[in-house]
């Protein structure tokens, strides 16, 4: 959807400087849309084509397991202090 939403901006981009007079208001709203439509479309190929997935899931594994030491140690903790009482 996003690529054909990226050619459509296009095409009316280029029709709204062809016909006469040239309407400026329609390019800049296509140019607009045009911008956030490539924006989505990379942000998708950078996610599913470039690495971002797997970038991503290394993160969430990586805070998993600080998370896992931190309850760990929290639990050892109050192992030490009910020992010690």
């Amino acid at each position: 959807m996003t690529a054909a939403l990226v050619v459509y901006a296009g095409t009316f981009m280029r029709y709204s400087l062809a016909v006469t007079p040239k309407n400026y208001l329609l390019f800049a709203c296509h140019f607009v849309n045009f911008g956030a439509q490539s924006t989505q479309g990379y942000r998708w190929m950078q996610y599913h084509k470039w690495g971002g997935k797997e970038q991503m899931l290394k993160e969430e594994a990586a805070g998993s397991v600080k998370g896992a030491v931190n309850a760990v140690e929290a639990l050892a903790d109050k192992a030490k202090a009910a020992a010690g009482k």
